[in-house]
């Protein structure tokens, strides 16, 4: 193997794993470390730059990131990331002082369809920069699906408030109330750019015998939520079903338990395991007292002259093919009516354009969605650009993000007259983090505390009010109790050929066999002989040039722990640990560009 490039931008960043897993690429371990030190401003402030919204993904962020700690390795659950985030959102000082301030307009005007994640992504990257940046919506507040389709029992108005305050403060234009029912007209407007953040608005329907007749009492899923969260919607029958294995699903189930639903049963076709909704969703659910049914497919809506009174499901199970593929099948079991007053339809969410029509140059696939670049994220006409789950279908609030940095990104090199397909390089640096010969600036004791629980508040007082908030978060002795769970992945091991006198005190002292010293070789081949042999290829090696014995160091990035022990044992400093920050390109960031090493 050739000795590893450490100077390529993705290669440490592949390292830490939590941050290479984040769809916007949030420093995890840095804002970590700063909430240790009781900075939780500045810890807030990374966030804000990276992910936008601390607040609110602090509480509902689907937490890519976590199932990637290297916590996760050593025992049972990784770092409570997502939860720490809310922690500097709760606990940081008045940060408005700190926000970009309004620029003067550069001329330039851009129409962001949608008030959601993606669009305000977009407009906190843009208007910094003097673009005159008006967000449309139908509802009268900003925030998108973030306050219409998340209960306020997990995420409270003046959370989403707050957040999307910060980013029309700084000068974005905010025509609440305002539909935009015509791309062409929009067009014909002379916005400079036109991005389309609208989300994924429409619930899908469950064509099934009964579903017209008794359709007083069945309810789309995230249009029940969005008329519960503006209050046109306050109750709810006793006995309620919900069907679908999604987030949304979860949130039906526990708003209705709050609106009068003393039993509320949630039906899924697939197996428990291969439910969409995340693992802690579904725990609530379960905590809330409401059962989960699985391989049970609905196949009429019961009903006496137009009311409901029931469905009747078909019991299934799952058969492999020879590629894995799986299909249900009848299991042979009778069917099984379940008797309700009101169904809940969680069973996915679908786009919807029919405001852009067909000649204004926006070409559209066969599933009607339009055909974007997943890098630029522009369509085929060029001045519209789409992001979120308009883009591509249902996501999180993190991808739209993530979609709308980069659609920004876009946006401000195209009408700076620049290629939009040329993408400059993250700002990386590394720093040595040696305080004296085996001292180091941070804290390397690798704690053995398992995962501190979020206090919930209790459950007869939670299911009171439908805006009472369940998760209560870290408290300040907690949260640094979590925050000490952190390996620090960010603070890497790197090695010095020249200093090295192949004395194997590294290998030696090493918890997890992952350095050895051995002859070179093909990777196939020199996977096979380390010492803690790596047969996952996902994971670099990470390989030194030719020692003077003309062997070469391999450590395996997929095991290493970042402890620092092979620094501190080492005798002549061959190892160092260094800090890796790696800052993602926003619009208007001053960027190495494609010819320039990024380290």
């Amino acid at each position: 193997m050739k000795p590893t490039d450490i100077a390529a931008p993705d290669y440490f960043h592949k390292v830490v794993d939590c941050q290479w897993a984040c769809p916007a690429h949030t420093p995890v371990p840095e804002y970590i470390r700063l909430i240790a030190q009781g900075r939780y401003s500045d810890a807030y402030m990374i966030n804000w730059k990276s992910n936008v919204f601390p607040g609110i993904l602090g509480r509902t962020c689907d937490r890519p990131c976590e199932p990637a700690c290297r916590r996760g390795r050593v025992e049972e659950n990784p770092v409570a990331i997502c939860r720490l985030k809310r922690v500097a959102a709760d606990f940081k000082d008045d940060i408005k002082q700190r926000l970009p301030r309004p620029a003067a307009r550069n001329g330039k005007r851009v129409a962001l369809v949608g008030g959601g994640p993606a669009s305000l992504t977009v407009a906190r990257d843009l208007a910094p920069l003097g673009y005159h940046c008006t967000v449309f919506d139908a509802d009268p507040e900003a925030g998108g699906m973030m306050r219409t389709q998340i209960p306020k029992f997990r995420l409270p108005n003046s959370v989403i408030d707050e957040e999307t305050g910060y980013i029309l403060g700084l000068g974005v234009e905010f025509r609440g109330g305002h539909r935009i029912e015509s791309m062409k007209a929009l067009l014909a407007e002379k916005y400079d750019a036109i991005f389309v953040g609208s989300g994924a608005p429409r619930g899908r329907e469950l064509d099934i015998p009964g579903r017209k007749e008794a359709a007083g009492n069945i309810h789309i899923g995230i249009e029940w939520l969005a008329n519960v969260s503006f209050g046109h919607v306050d109750k709810i029958g006793k006995r309620v079903i919900v069907l679908g294995g999604g987030n949304t699903a979860m949130d039906c189930c526990r708003t209705a338990r709050r609106l009068g639903g003393e039993k509320v049963t949630v039906v899924v076709r697939s197996g428990f395991e291969e439910m969409k909704a995340s693992p802690w969703e579904k725990e609530d659910a379960i905590h809330e007292d409401i059962p989960i049914l699985n391989y049970m497919v609905p196949v009429a809506f019961k009903h006496v002259a137009g009311k409901l009174i029931g469905v009747t499901f078909q019991h299934v199970k799952a058969e492999y093919d020879a590629k894995g593929r799986r299909n249900l099948v009848p299991s042979g079991d009778p069917d099984q009516t379940i008797p309700c007053d009101d169904v809940l339809v969680a069973v996915g969410q679908e786009n919807a354009f029919p405001w852009i029509e067909q000649d204004c140059g926006i070409a559209f696939d066969k599933w009607h969605m339009p055909k974007v670049d997943p890098k630029t994220f522009v369509s085929t006409n060029p001045k519209v650009f789409f992001g979120g789950d308009a883009a591509f279908g249902p996501k999180n609030i993190i991808w739209a993000v993530a979609h709308g940095h980069d659609a920004a990104l876009s946006i401000h090199k195209m009408l700076s007259g620049e290629d939009i397909t040329e993408r400059p390089l993250p700002e990386v640096q590394i720093s040595s983090q040696k305080m004296g010969i085996h001292e180091w600036s941070y804290d390397n004791d690798i704690s053995i505390d398992k995962r501190f629980k979020v206090p919930h508040r209790d459950k007869v007082i939670a299911l009171k009010d439908v805006k009472t908030e369940v998760e209560l978060g870290y408290d300040v002795k907690l949260a640094l109790g979590e925050a000490h769970r952190c390996l620090n992945c960010d603070v890497q091991t790197v090695f010095s050929t020249s200093l090295c006198i192949e004395c194997d005190a590294c290998a030696d002292i090493c918890p997890m066999d992952c350095i050895t010293f051995t002859d070179n070789g093909e990777e196939s081949d020199l996977r096979t002989r380390l010492k803690a042999p790596s047969p996952h290829p996902d994971q670099d090696l990470y390989v030194s040039s030719d020692l003077k014995t003309g062997r070469v160091m391999v450590k395996d990035e997929d095991v290493c722990l970042h402890c620092g022990l092979c620094a501190e044992r080492c005798p002549t400093g061959a190892w160092d640990m260094q800090k890796y920050f790696i800052e993602m390109t926003h619009a208007g960031s001053t960027c190495p560009t494609k010819s320039r090493s990024a380290a």
